[in-house]
């Protein structure tokens, strides 16, 4: 009786085979991530001037759009701060206020926290209206987008997996391995290179990039004058430089307010926008017939 499945190969795929089907997967993956990351991370440039609180959010997110609307505010002396560390309002709202100003406005009537703020209903309203603001401008990476991201990077790293677990078994079988080594270790480049998922689309970036260098005088570096300026300049030098600014522009109320001394390097650079080809499989390609040849430690394939 002919037994099939003792053939000698691990898993009873030959080297050769298995290492087509695997290069030619993460080229298929690799490909589709790249093409979904241009299309999505690009991004597309702005029409309109991006505000301070839109900069603030590109820049840190949600807690750096909060304290870049309180600087407004306390530039416009409407919010200030009483006993324990609560904000108060010490002057009255304006129609030309932002819904993030609105909203901190009444927070700061009800003596919140500046603490608790991301948590308060009406201002992480105004915040949620803000992000997708900057996601239907092309500016900001929508959630489902970075999710299908995400989702292409964890495949990658399921089939990184697969790749060193088969090595260890072709391995333990005195298989070779050889161009299946160079094929992981080539994933697990490209898997770092895409790990990273930007908030922020390249347009958006450079948008920021731009802000920087025209407002570069409102740097604390360059040590402003910040009671010259109105409260459109004084948000947008904490949207851009952190709130190393708000120290500047008024440190007793940063103080009070317990605001961390944060500063936001003026170069504004940034990386990992540009979409990977799918050419991670070039690196270990003719896996099929040229496998058998010495240079993978002899024997017959070298995908384990």
């Amino acid at each position: 009786m002919t037994v099939l499945a003792s053939s000698g190969h691990t898993w009873g795929i030959p080297g050769p085979v298995f290492l087509t089907i695997y290069v030619t997967a993460a080229a298929v993956i690799l490909l589709a991530c790249g093409v979904h990351r241009y299309l999505n991370l690009h991004g597309r440039t702005p029409k309109e001037p991006v505000d301070a609180e839109s900069a603030a959010y590109l820049s840190g997110g949600e807690q750096l759009a909060i304290w870049t609307a309180l600087a407004a505010l306390r530039r416009a002396g409407v919010v200030g701060v009483r006993t324990r560390g609560r904000l108060a309002a010490t002057g009255y709202a304006s129609t030309g206020m932002t819904s993030l100003e609105q909203a901190l406005h009444r927070a700061a009537a009800r003596g919140a926290r500046p603490r608790d703020l991301r948590i308060d209903p009406q201002v992480a309203k105004a915040v949620a209206g803000l992000r997708q603001s900057l996601e239907q401008r092309g500016l900001l990476v929508g959630r489902v987008h970075r999710r299908v991201a995400r989702a292409g990077v964890l495949a990658l790293a399921v089939l990184l997996l697969i790749g060193l677990v088969r090595i260890v078994a072709g391995l333990s079988a005195d298989h070779p391995t050889g161009y299946l080594i160079l094929s992981v270790l080539a994933l697990a480049v490209l898997l770092a290179a895409l790990w990273p998922l930007p908030k922020g689309t390249r347009a958006g970036q450079l948008a920021l990039k731009g802000l920087r260098e025209k407002h570069k005088y409102l740097s604390p570096a360059a040590r402003p004058a910040y009671t010259t300026y109105g409260s459109t300049e004084a948000a947008m030098g904490v949207a851009l430089f952190g709130t190393a600014s708000l120290w500047v522009l008024d440190a007793e109320f940063a103080q009070q307010a317990q605001a961390k001394y944060q500063a936001v390097a003026a170069s504004g650079s940034s990386s990992g926008y540009s979409g990977s080809s799918g050419g991670g499989g070039g690196s270990c390609g003719s896996g099929g017939s040229s496998c058998g040849g010495g240079g993978c430690g002899g024997g017959g394939g070298c995908g384990g």
